[in-house]
């Protein structure tokens, strides 16, 4: 066998053809027959290979589509707790239009009787009421519809609550519709 070491690469080879020469050229000699069992044994390692590639490429197939699945059923039934917990204020509210002579007390009892458990409903899931009177206006968190002058409250005070808002943990569902002042402003000369 030649030593290729000290030649250069032909006209035409490319260093990769060049090194496997090279490479082939330290093989010590074999037979055809062990030449061919190593070539066999290369070939079943490389199928091995190849398929334990495809199975793990489909075990992450499996897995994403899995993943995929139970992200769209948790989505879909992510108020199913909160909307069985309203049940209950439904049926309150189905009861009182049941009644077909009720004294105006009795509704009125009916009725705290319903805002208690939607408060109630409320307060399981970390629904919370934003009722800003007479604090500082935060516009994260409260939405001013009109402004007032005010000599006995300082500006950007609230002044009047028009409609609460609500937030759901520290996110705001509904921000409070509010009344802030602008402080008094003095004429001009």
């Amino acid at each position: 066998m030649q030593d290729s070491s000290n030649e250069a690469p032909a006209k035409g080879q490319s260093e990769l053809e060049a090194a496997a020469l090279e490479a082939a050229s330290a093989i010590p000699e074999m037979s055809l027959e062990q030449a061919l069992a190593a070539l066999n044994q290369a070939e079943a390692g490389l199928r091995e290979k190849e398929e334990a590639w495809l199975r793990a490429r489909a075990d992450t197939e499996n897995v994403r589509k899995r993943a995929a699945t139970d992200l769209a059923q948790a989505r879909k039934f992510a108020l199913e707790s909160f909307a069985s917990e309203l049940l209950s204020v439904m049926d309150s509210l189905d009861a009182a239009l049941q009644v077909k002579e009720a004294s105006l007390e009795s509704y009125r009892s009916g009725v705290e009787l319903t805002a208690r458990q939607l408060a109630t409903v409320f307060e399981k899931f970390n629904i919370t009421e934003i009722n800003p009177a007479r604090e500082k206006f935060d516009p994260n968190r409260h939405q001013a519809i009109a402004s007032l002058e005010s000599a006995e409250v300082p500006a950007n005070m609230v002044l009047n609550v028009m409609q609460k808002g609500f937030a759901l943990h520290e996110r705001v569902l509904r921000p409070a519709l509010v009344t802030v002042s602008k402080g008094k402003t003095t004429p001009t000369p």
